[in-house]
């Protein structure tokens, strides 16, 4: 794969555009989860994003590298991914827009964290300080409400996880497959997991509970409106894109540059959280939030300055 000359500006759309739809599919699912099954969702967004991603490959020239010799590790992957997305939605289906993106944002702490593991980088002590502080915004988030901690805020916490691992795991197949072949595999298993869900629902039915995570997870499944049928295709598409959008951004620029500019869901997230659905961010919320999204911000800018510095090194 040929890699274009670097583009900021490029980057920068591309990374905000990305944001943007990530952001829209959030607040729709959020907004089915008190009436339809996740699973329902998912099939759908995954017969639509279809479309898109498979346009993709055939633009790629990638359809003849679908049987790749590393699908084993493709699907692995992938099933970590849909794993973190299911946990991501059901943490919506209970806590404010805001809040679920602000523990999402823990991510690259994982990744940092997770790095001399999976690659053999050295974490230094800045990215450890950085952990410290973001994780510390977590714990000020998860307060214990009514004597315990709510669930959903742990499903958001797993879910950064599970990227952050999926995100390890992509540095190394990037290099051996392409992502369009990842995109249009992963799409796939998502939809698969999907409807195993619908039919396991089918067979054993839906339990009677009251926890809305549960429910959004497990709740049969539901004729939707038209108007409804249209926002699930709708997604779909937005799914296809976003992805094109992501990795456009991280093939236009280097990943330092970039990554500061997903905090631009924090935004997306409380415009959404207050005008669709009436939540507030509390001053605990936006304590814990400004810490997480300090402390990436400060990981970042140690390692621009820290690569800045070894590369002035190398070529003196």
């Amino acid at each position: 794969m040929i890699h274009a000359p670097d583009n900021r500006a490029r980057a920068v759309m591309a990374v905000l555009a990305g944001v943007g739809v990530a952001s829209i599919q959030d607040a729709v699912m959020k907004s089915f989860s008190g009436t339809y099954p996740a699973y329902e969702a998912v099939v759908l967004r995954g017969v639509a994003a279809a479309v898109v991603l498979a346009v993709w490959l055939w633009r790629s020239g990638q359809w003849g590298h679908l049987r790749t010799p590393h699908l084993g590790l493709v699907l692995l992957r992938a099933l970590i991914m849909c794993s973190a997305y299911f946990s991501y939605i059901m943490a919506l289906a209970v806590l404010p827009m805001a809040n679920s993106v602000s523990i999402y944002f823990t991510m690259p702490f994982f990744v940092a964290a997770l790095a001399g593991y999976f690659l053999g980088e050295t974490v230094r002590a800045h990215r450890w300080f950085a952990i410290i502080i973001g994780f510390s915004g977590v714990l000020i988030m998860l307060r214990p409400q009514h004597g315990g901690i709510e669930p959903a805020a742990l499903f958001a916490f797993y879910a950064a996880f599970g990227y952050a691992v999926s995100q390890m795991m992509g540095r190394h197949l990037s290099r051996m497959v392409h992502p369009a072949v990842i995109a249009n595999w992963q799409n796939a298993l998502y939809t698969v997991v999907a409807l195993v869900m619908a039919l396991m629902v089918a067979g054993l039915g839906s339990p009677e509970t009251d926890n809305r995570s549960l429910a959004f997870l497990t709740r049969a499944w539901v004729t939707p409106t038209a108007i409804d049928l249209a926002l699930m295709l709708f997604i779909g598409v937005l799914a296809g894109l976003g992805i094109m959008f992501f990795i456009t951004a991280y093939r236009s620029a280097e990943a330092s540059f970039v990554a500061p500019f997903e905090y631009s869901g924090m935004i997306w997230a409380l415009l959404f959280g207050v005008t669709v659905f009436g939540d507030y961010p509390d001053a605990r919320m936006l304590m814990g939030a400004a810490l997480i999204i300090g402390a990436g911000l400060f990981m970042v800018w140690r390692d621009q300055r820290i690569a800045r510095r070894s590369a002035v090194q190398a070529t003196g």
